[in-house]
């Protein structure tokens, strides 16, 4: 009986220890499997691409129903446009919308000559840590990294120059490049490397700037607690005061 139990024991924990390893199914589909994890991806600087928050810009000399039509691609990757209705073309470059264009207008109009600019306000990348204008960041292409930390007007007094990181993310190749921005202030241009849509950038802190956040967030619950008793005795302080003054005007 007690070998019994004790199998029965062993074996329960095997089917926890499985439970616990084992991936949820429904995670597995949320999951990202390729680049940064958004739908419609691609090297803008190569061929321009469309994606959600962009702006396409039609001409067309022969027919005036389509000339100069501007128009921001919505959540659903799709854009109005006059006799066709919605038309999907995030993730489509250039060249790609001016054949659809071509293809879908052929039946309406006899002669096309489509001409497609984008406007890239959905672009972006982002760059974090000692520097004052944090966060995302508009994209507009060949951008380096030394222009990037420049831009944004890294801190001088915290800022590790010397251990800038530029950070490509992706699920199966995730590629991270260490940058010494000091040395380019000599001429030594071989890591400044171009920018890419979605690359994060992160200026890290000098180890003197580490040591003082250390000792800020060391400090920082007796400050509060320091704080929350000022705050308690002023106000307390202030009940009396005004009780005093009270029983006085009483008096007279």
């Amino acid at each position: 009986m007690k070998q019994t139990l004790k199998r029965l024991s062993i074996l329960g924990l095997c089917v926890l220890a499985a439970c616990n390893t084992y991936p949820d199914k429904r995670l597995l589909q949320y999951l990202n499997t390729d680049g940064f994890g958004k739908r419609y991806t691609g090297n803008a600087e190569e061929e321009n691409y469309i994606t959600i928050g962009d702006r396409i810009t039609v001409t067309d000399s022969f027919n005036v129903e389509i000339e100069d039509i501007s128009r921001r691609v919505d959540i659903d990757g799709t854009v109005q446009l006059p006799e066709l209705g919605a038309v999907h073309v995030a993730g489509l470059t250039r060249t790609e919308i001016e054949a659809l264009l071509r293809e879908k207008y052929s039946p309406i109009f006899r002669d096309l000559d489509p001409m497609v600019s984008i406007s890239a306000d959905g672009k972006k990348y982002f760059i974090f840590g000692e520097v004052q204008s944090e966060g995302e960041q508009a994209f507009e292409g060949d951008l380096t990294v030394f222009e990037a930390v420049r831009g944004a007007s890294p801190l001088l007094s915290s800022a590790n120059l010397g251990r800038v990181r530029l950070i490509r993310p992706d699920p199966k190749d995730p590629l991270i490049i260490y940058v010494d921005v000091e040395d380019m202030m000599s001429g030594d241009s071989t890591f400044n490397v171009k920018v890419q849509e979605l690359d994060i950038i992160y200026v890290p802190p000098t180890i003197v700037a580490q040591f003082g956040y250390f000792l800020e967030n060391l400090v920082f619950p007796i400050k509060q607690v320091v704080s929350g008793l000022g705050n308690a005795m002023f106000l307390a302080g202030g009940r009396g005061f005004r009780g005093r003054r009270g029983n006085q005007g009483g008096v007279f």
